[in-house]
């Protein structure tokens, strides 16, 4: 594993140059490592004399507004222009009232274990767990990776749905929520940001083909369960859980870029501390 001294878990030993750090870093988590020329380092550049902290949060920040806007303008979109096309209104609506017609006690359980899967008390426990596991580690990157992720998913997800009201689907709903709060599905996009974050490093950091297939087995599976958990309750129309899927990802990559881009901070720090006179 990497050493872990500095704030973002750089090593202090600066290599002879960055190729080398990331050539070093790669083994461990590539996920998190800047590539050579690519927008985390240009970004980092922008700010090469702020601390590594600095970079990481003036990254995650931008990100944020950007995807809150993103998510924000996509409500309006779909509530003022796409949902009066009544056919697609109707096609939406039509398959929560299907579910619902279709209704059975096993299914019923089913779909409550993938809403408090990603609801908010199962996944903050999860994190804490895991940043609380990594901060015992001392794996700085990978504990504010996973903060970060959630961070940005939960923030983006309440500034939307202040601006953008969409009523629940008209069933019967298995649960008792804002009725104007249908865009997007924060189930959803929590599943990805959470459950599809801790694949993705563990994919990075182990190659056996094996473990790889089981990882992507299940997050390929658990988002999707969600989202139809989601659905099957009555809590939101199939546009508003592609809303949440898209929400997700987005926090991910703002998350990775985040994290890539306080790396190269802290990579240049230590070289400029090996090359400053004792």
């Amino acid at each position: 594993m990497e050493p872990t001294t500095s704030a973002l878990d750089i090593p202090t030993q600066a290599a002879s140059s960055r190729a080398g750090d990331r050539t070093t870093h790669a083994v461990d988590l590539p996920l998190l490592n800047a590539r050579p020329g690519g927008p985390a380092e240009r970004f980092a550049e922008l700010l090469s004399s702020r601390h590594p902290v600095t970079v990481f949060l003036g990254a995650l920040v931008t990100g944020y507004i950007l995807l809150a806007a993103a998510t924000t303008g996509l409500g309006f979109l779909l509530t003022k222009v796409i949902l009066s096309v009544g056919a697609i209104s109707r096609a939406d609506e039509r398959v929560e009232v299907w579910l619902a017609a279709h209704r059975s006690r096993s299914l019923t359980s089913a779909s409550l274990v993938g809403s408090i899967g990603a609801g908010g008390v199962v996944l903050p426990i999860i994190v804490a767990a895991m940043l609380v596991v990594f901060a015992i580690l001392r794996r700085w990157r990978i504990a504010v990776f996973l903060l970060a992720a959630i961070i940005v998913e939960s923030g983006a997800y309440r500034v939307t749905t202040i601006f953008v009201h969409r009523h629940r689907p008209r069933v019967f709903r298995l649960e008792s929520l804002d009725v104007n709060a249908s865009f997007p599905s924060g189930h959803t996009a929590a599943s990805i940001a959470v459950y599809g974050g801790l694949v993705l490093l563990l994919t990075s950091r182990f190659k056996n083909p094996a473990v790889r297939t089981v990882l992507w087995t299940l997050a390929l599976v658990i988002p999707p369960f969600v989202a139809w958990a989601r659905l099957y309750r009555g809590m939101h129309h199939p546009l508003d859980v592609a809303a949440g899927a898209f929400l997700g990802i987005a926090a991910l990559v703002v998350a990775v870029f985040a994290t890539r881009a306080a790396g190269v901070a802290a990579e240049r720090r230590d070289s400029r501390r090996e090359t400053e006179p004792a």
